[in-house]
């Protein structure tokens, strides 16, 4: 008899699989290598199966129907979550089997899961999405009580985990310093698309909208993504410089959507950006390969500086040139395919849209440099060794190396759903 299929069970609350790309992409990963991988996430708009085996790999899904407000939201979201998340695991454990649990934060509770089953000798990787604290301070402008139990939800999980994995060198420094892990056992993995899954083709002009231009954006629309000051850029191009031959596109949805839409409209601005809410591969590829500029307004701070955004590497492997503030982690993914706004400047950052609409050759080389960086270092296939290696370093195996499969589709969940781009890894 051949060796036993190591199992691997990916844990992950925030978006369903495979909606959830990163998540997705890893499971497959593990799967060409060998792995019997499963799958525990929430439900979904289009992904409301509470069972099903997608590509040989198995996912069970569970509801998630409180959406956290304040503290006491977040508490009944992540308490039902972990409710199921230890309850499907259970489950798992006498049915499938596994011998690693991963855990996509956010957010930091998953540990909980983890510290139960190591007593039974199982293996724990934090796969590390988003800086957890971070995010409450840059959402909520404040530090106190909260801010400091979510400091120790996190070195608890650093504390569970045998192996972390890390989507940039930022993050892999928290894990050393915050975290107290050796080097040695923190894995560098970043979120690119697959190479054949993005590629440069031609856009439907219809998104300009009768316009000579067209500035392209797409993410979640919360307050740290600083689509107010992309909103105020627009109004300097528009109004005061007399730009009428420029379009701006919107794509995404989130908390902040209403009220941007309303500052759209106080601003006189109704005809020269639209928002589109969340579409589909199709109409989201369309729409970013016809436009002549992509742009991430992210609001300057600690989180965005040390976050990789996924939005930037999908840009460049659209082959398209990148505008954004002045950031740490933002400029080493990008390098020479993005301008870079002087932070938070916001005329600045205007002005440097109007200098890439005005000149197509630099547009050009910047985006083939960044087609060429995205090939060349951030796409998905050359993060996958490292994964492998992350999995070898926590079961004590020697590394084996996955064969590339072809890039399959993710399913299609329901129309109107724009893919899982996460501004955090999501990058």
């Amino acid at each position: 008899m051949g060796e036993r299929q190591p199992g691997v069970l990916i844990i992950v609350e925030n978006l369903p699989v495979p909606f959830d790309r990163r998540v997705w992409m890893e499971a497959r990963t593990l799967r060409d290598a060998g792995y019997r991988v499963s799958v525990i996430c929430p439900t979904g708009k289009g992904y409301t199966a509470r069972h099903e085996v997608i590509e040989d790999i198995a996912i069970w899904r569970h509801p998630l129907p409180v959406e956290g407000a304040g503290a006491l939201g977040y508490l009944a979201e992540y308490g039902s979550a972990l409710f199921w998340e230890l309850t499907l695991t259970t489950r798992i454990a006498f049915s499938r089997g596994f011998d690693v649990i991963q855990a996509c934060n956010p957010p930091d509770l998953i540990f909980l899961v983890g510290a139960v089953f190591k007593l039974f000798g199982k293996k724990f990787i934090f796969d590390h999405h988003d800086l957890a604290p971070e995010l409450f301070e840059a959402k909520f402008e404040r530090r106190g009580p909260f801010y400091q139990l979510l400091r120790l939800a996190e070195r608890l999980t650093f504390a569970t985990a045998d192996v972390s994995i890390a989507t940039n060198e930022s993050y892999k420094a928290v894990a050393v310093s915050r975290g107290r892990m050796e080097p040695d056992d923190v894995f560098v993995v970043r979120s690119g698309p697959e190479r054949a899954r993005w590629s440069p083709e031609a856009g439907d002009p219809a998104w300009r909208n009768g316009r000579k231009h067209l500035v392209g954006y797409v993410g979640v629309m919360g307050e740290q993504e600083g689509l107010d000051l992309l909103i105020e850029a627009a109004r300097i191009i528009v109004k005061d410089r007399g730009r009428k031959d420029v379009q701006f596109v919107l794509i995404g949805d989130g908390t902040e959507r209403a009220k941007l839409e309303a500052l759209v409209a106080r601003e006189g601005l109704a005809e020269h950006v639209r928002f589109t809410g969340r579409i589909g591969d199709t109409e989201l590829k369309s729409a970013l390969n016809a436009s002549d500029v992509l742009v991430n307004p992210d609001r300057p701070g600690e989180l965005n500086d040390k976050s990789t955004m996924n939005k930037i590497v999908e840009y460049m492997a659209l082959a398209k040139p990148v505008l954004q503030f002045e950031m740490k982690e933002g400029r080493f993914s990008a390098g020479a395919a993005s301008l870079y706004a002087r932070s938070g400047d916001v005329a600045d950052f205007a002005d440097k849209i109007m200098r890439l609409l005005d000149d197509p050759t630099m547009r050009e080389s910047m985006g083939r440099f960044g087609r060429q960086r995205f090939e060349q270092v951030l796409c998905w296939e050359h993060q996958r060794p490292t994964l492998l290696a992350a999995y070898a370093r926590a079961l004590g195996r020697k590394a084996v190396t996955a064969p590339s499969p072809a890039p399959s589709p993710v399913p299609s969940p329901a129309p109107g759903l724009e893919p899982a781009t996460a501004e955090r890894p999501a990058a």
